[in-house]
């Protein structure tokens, strides 16, 4: 179909689906309320660990901590990221085009490079509980940092979800030119493809590694 937008004559985007962008918004509400749920458990055991006096519980936490943090944060984390990416990409809300979004993508995105270089940390102090590596000062470092990034990850948790509730501050600059136009996306399914993927691949070459550290 086509239409005029200042004098000039432009093809009109083909739309995502509607059925397919139902999917793609279940699965990125799922993945996103499965990272925030175990990052409130992960933050649950970063302070039993640092609070209890008893050896036992510590050897038991800091272990849960990195499966956590491996097989469930980790696939979570990336998985959201890239069904919100596409989601967007494929539907009127566009990359750029709202501050909201490109916020919460934003924050999305360092979340998930942070966590994916704090989680050999993770695997370090689960090693050094393993050994029974329980006392001086490296060992109270680590305490404070895990207990620090799981309280910082759960904030910006909350940011993006009240972003999402709110949509606050309008269109961008890119977005006001654009009201007219719908992002182009007439293969939703190939890209979801190719994000199922993109995940697998990275869930399988993180959790082999990380694991290897960890035992």
């Amino acid at each position: 179909m086509k239409k005029t937008i200042g004098g000039a004559i432009i093809e009109k985007p083909i739309k995502m689906a509607a059925s397919t962008r139902k999917f793609l918004l279940t699965l990125h509400i799922l993945f996103s309320v499965g990272w925030l749920g175990a990052v409130l458990a992960y933050l649950s055991l970063a302070i039993t660990g640092l609070v209890s006096q008893k050896d036992e519980i510590v050897r038991m936490v800091y272990p849960a901590l990195a499966l956590v943090g491996w097989y469930v944060i980790v696939p979570c984390s990336l998985a959201a990221l890239l069904t919100g990416l596409v989601q967007s990409l494929g539907t009127h809300w566009g990359g750029g085009r709202y501050y909201w979004v490109f916020l919460k993508f934003l924050l999305t995105f360092v979340a998930s490079i942070v966590l994916v270089n704090h989680m050999p940390v993770v695997s370090k102090m689960a090693n050094m509980v393993g050994k029974g590596q329980i006392f001086g000062s490296e060992y109270e470092k680590l305490q404070i940092q895990l207990l620090v990034h799981a309280a910082g990850g759960l904030l910006i948790l909350l940011t993006t979800t009240v972003l999402s509730v709110y949509k606050p501050w309008g269109k961008t600059g890119y977005g006001l030119p654009k009201q007219e136009e719908y992002r182009q996306n007439s293969r939703p399914y190939l890209l979801l493809g190719i994000a199922g993927l993109v995940i697998l691949f990275v869930i399988v070459h993180l959790i082999t590694g990380g694991m290897r550290g960890h035992h």
